[in-house]
């Protein structure tokens, strides 16, 4: 963006981890609630096709587990678009394998992307929004952030480390009229990556009983978009923190 252009009155949020799923439906659901959007992610090329495909966004390429570039990324879009009134950390780094079989260094990996990346973030937006007297930051996270399973021992920690940590932002800036909350996604995501449901591993399809239409099984990307946006609205006096969301058949 040219320095001399004038930057849009409409308000700012800044999402990272906009991938093919979540991340571009919350590019979207944004975008069509009258904000402008910052994207971030590792993917130059997919972003540059959602800015040309959506008026309102601007791609910054960035891996958020790199500090010292996200610190220069936070500096150039804070200089070309202003501060961010919304900010959304849907990043994440994972692991799946257990605590002897995993390198231990992806444990590092994953916990700076997923939560020393938030910690990050939203030092870099909070002043501005205590300033304002208003603000969201979301973290979207999943049940890793509640409980550790076998297979997901580099992972877990780092998830609900980003849930704690961000439950002390909540704490904090709470009374200062910045919103802070955690979404748990409780369910798999229907992304077309994963492939044809027949080549999918057994915990992402649905059980050989299943009563319902496979599509059922999943969460849809728009509608876990929409109720970002609502938390990133709440009214004041009914903020939520621990947010749930999960398919109306999923056990749990």
């Amino acid at each position: 963006m040219s320095p001399s252009k004038q930057v849009s009155p409409k308000p700012l949020c800044l999402i990272t981890g906009v991938g093919d799923a979540t991340g571009t439906a919350l590019v979207k659901r944004f975008v069509a609630g009258g904000y402008r959007v910052a994207m971030i992610a590792r993917n130059g090329e997919r972003l540059n096709a959602i800015a040309e495909e959506v008026k309102e966004t601007h791609a910054y390429v960035c891996d958020v587990g790199d500090l010292k570039a996200l610190s220069e990324t936070l500096k150039t879009i804070r200089a070309e678009l202003g501060p961010a009134t919304v900010l959304i950390h849907n990043a994440v780094a994972h692991t799946f394998d257990t605590f002897l079989d995993a390198d231990p260094e992806k444990l590092e990996k994953n916990f700076r992307v997923n939560t020393t990346a938030l910690l990050h973030l939203a030092r870099d937006v909070a002043p501005n929004m205590i300033e304002a007297g208003h603000g969201a930051i979301i973290a979207t996270g999943n049940t890793a952030s509640h409980r550790g399973v076998a297979n997901y021992a580099l992972f877990a920690p780092t998830k609900a480390a980003q849930r704690i940590l961000a439950q002390s932002m909540a704490r904090d800036l709470g009374p200062k009229g910045v919103h802070v909350a955690y979404v748990t996604i409780d369910a798999p995501i229907d992304v077309a990556w994963l492939g044809p449901m027949e080549e999918r591993p057994d915990w992402l399809v649905p059980p050989k009983d299943w009563p319902w239409p496979h599509e059922d099984f999943f969460a849809k990307p728009p509608a876990i978009a929409n109720e970002v946006y609502h938390i990133a609205h709440q009214d004041r006096s009914t903020w939520s923190f621990d947010h749930t969301i999960r398919p109306f058949a999923e056990k749990w």
